[in-house]
């Protein structure tokens, strides 16, 4: 999904550790923009564009758009660096696509109709295996997420990516099993009714053997 971001670019004629402190000093954010059948080229952006595109979320794993002289360019972030204490962006790696341009992404599953969830009405607990699972996607069709339906599953179920829709053109990229996304499992608290009468049957008295004085 394209996200509508637009960022100023200009090509960073230095390279190395020194360029690219000159261009933080200016509120510059230096980076690099490869990919396609062209050879990479290191990049500045602007510090403000940058931050602001983070603060939409979409900055990541959405198709972007650069303009330098008129001309525009779409993207995808491949990477981003941050500063360990400011977390101000201090690099990006940028990669040229196309609409129809193919690449791997890691989206993030919802879980959907827990109030459908007969399990989870039973006191049972949803474990999560995978919070977000890599997809093969059109650069220009990216999902925001996708959904897992909970409904009419009980404890001892599993969901399996097979179950999960993806959208047209979109595939997991592991193709050789159909791995397990999150399963529902019972709590100690949660009881089957044969456990219950288990439960509910009185222990066998404790028998302790003792000598006779007249033994």
């Amino acid at each position: 999904m394209s996200s509508n971001i637009v960022l100023n670019v200009d090509v960073r004629e230095g390279t190395g550790k020194g360029a690219a402190r000159a261009a933080r000093r200016e509120d510059l954010v230096p980076g690099v923009l490869y990919g396609g059948d062209q050879d990479p080229v290191s990049i500045n952006l602007r510090g403000n564009e940058i931050r602001k595109a983070l603060l939409t979320g979409q900055f990541i794993s959405h198709m972007m758009e650069l303009e330098h002289e008129g001309k525009r360019q779409k993207v995808i972030a491949r990477d981003i660096q941050f500063h360990p204490v400011s977390d101000a962006p201090m690099h990006v790696d940028l990669f040229r696509v196309t609409e129809k341009t193919r690449i791997d992404v890691e989206v993030t599953v919802h879980f959907i109709n827990e109030e459908k969830c007969p399990g989870l009405k039973r006191g049972g607990v949803l474990n999560v295996v995978r919070h977000v699972v890599e997809l093969n996607c059109p650069a220009g069709a990216i999902p925001e997420s996708i959904e897992a339906d909970l409904s009419g599953l009980d404890i001892g179920d599993s969901i399996h990516i097979s179950a999960i829709p993806l959208p047209k053109g979109v595939t997991s990229t592991i193709t050789d099993r159909d791995f397990t996304v999150a399963t529902l499992q019972g709590s100690r608290a949660v009881l089957t009714p044969e456990a219950e009468d288990e439960d509910a049957t009185p222990a066998e008295p404790e028998v302790i053997n003792q000598k006779s004085d007249d033994a």
